[in-house]
């Protein structure tokens, strides 16, 4: 079977792009259908490949109403099909609530349909709540953290590293049997994603937007615990962050207070699109004034200072990219927000 390709490939991709990514997580606004949703995900897409971005990635998540993301796979193969350069994957697809061959038949597919443009993001959560990841699994009671070491293995052995003699699989192929892999991230909200990735030599994705506090010393330390799964493969690191650039202060506002409700909303178990005037509400609120982004948790205000924010949580983080999250309300906002962000970048660098 053929080799892999390893980390290093990842830091010549490219070298035309900005460092930077959008995860995406296909929100559906209040009042739209689905399928606007997903017409709106593909002008996202060509919005940000325009502005020069390296990557457009999609989020996986199940039973939420406000959310058009439970397939990424074929997200990513519809988004592929509007876009020419861009680099599209899934950051991530949660390995728990799949066979590792099926994930890696889909993604040698989409492979075989946008060669040197596929990425696969793993991570070990199931990105749900637990009733539905038990009807995902078929309602197995194992513990899938604990399975997911092993999981990976088999991906890995499905996608070109073969099984050792005497395995069960060892028959067994992922096809459409091709030489090329998809760019493999492991994904992480603690510290274990990313010493998952530098125990075995991936490139580490490690969510800022969850986890702020333990970011830059988890990346930090990846890249002196990096272990090269083969010779000359070297660390390579993202880190996404909340982010909104606008010249305008009112649509800054409204960024912070659509997030901050949708999260209220995700803690009482809440999965419906926001009311719009509910954000403007809150918004105005002058207690909301005086205590927004008190934890620094998003990056926003006006391109310059967003950018230069960037710059510096990524130089910090020893990052390679920075995956840019913005979910919200408006997507000619986003849109604007992600321009914005990339020429802002340019200059200040």
């Amino acid at each position: 079977m053929p080799r892999p390709a390893g980390v290093l490939t990842l830091a010549m991709e490219n070298n035309d792009s900005l460092p930077l990514a959008v995860l995406d997580f296909v929100g559906i606004e209040y009042g739209e259908s689905a399928a606007s949703a997903l017409a709106g995900a593909v002008g996202i897409a060509q919005a940000v490949e325009a502005a020069g971005y390296r990557r457009y990635w999609v989020s996986e998540h199940h039973n939420m109403t406000s959310l058009a993301c439970s397939a990424p796979e074929l997200l990513i193969a519809h988004i592929g099909a509007f876009t020419s350069s861009i680099r599209v994957g899934a950051a991530g697809i949660m390995l728990p609530n799949h066979s590792s061959l099926k994930v890696a038949e889909t993604f040698r597919t989409l492979l075989a349909m946008y060669p040197g443009r596929v990425d696969l993001a793993l991570g070990r959560a199931p990105g749900t709540d637990p009733l539905t990841a038990h009807a995902l699994r078929r309602g197995m009671v194992a513990d899938a953290a604990a399975e997911f070491p092993a999981q990976v293995g088999e991906l890995l052995a499905f996608l070109g590293d073969g099984f050792p003699d005497g395995h069960p699989y060892q028959r067994l192929i992922a096809a459409p049997l091709i030489e090329e892999r998809p760019a493999l991230f492991m994904l992480g909200s603690s510290p274990y994603g990313p010493q998952f990735a530098a125990v075995n030599g991936f490139a580490a994705v490690f969510a800022h937007h969850m986890s702020p506090e333990l970011a830059i010393p988890a990346l930090r330390a990846y890249r002196r615990q990096f272990t090269p799964r083969e010779d000359g493969a070297q660390p390579y690191s993202a880190m996404s962050v909340l982010a909104f650039a606008s010249q305008d202060p009112d649509a800054v506002l409204d960024f912070e207070a659509a997030w901050t409700l949708a999260i209220q909303n995700i803690r009482r178990g809440i999965r419906e699109p926001l009311p719009p005037e509910r954000v403007r509400e809150l918004a105005s609120s002058p207690d909301f004034r005086i205590s927004r982004n008190s934890d620094g948790r998003m990056v926003t205000g006006e391109p310059k200072a967003v950018a230069e924010r960037l710059l510096e949580l990524k130089n910090e983080a020893e990052a390679d990219e920075i995956v840019v999250v913005t979910p919200s309300l408006d997507r000619a906002r986003r849109k604007a927000s992600y321009t914005a962000i990339a020429d802002a970048w340019r200059a200040a660098n």
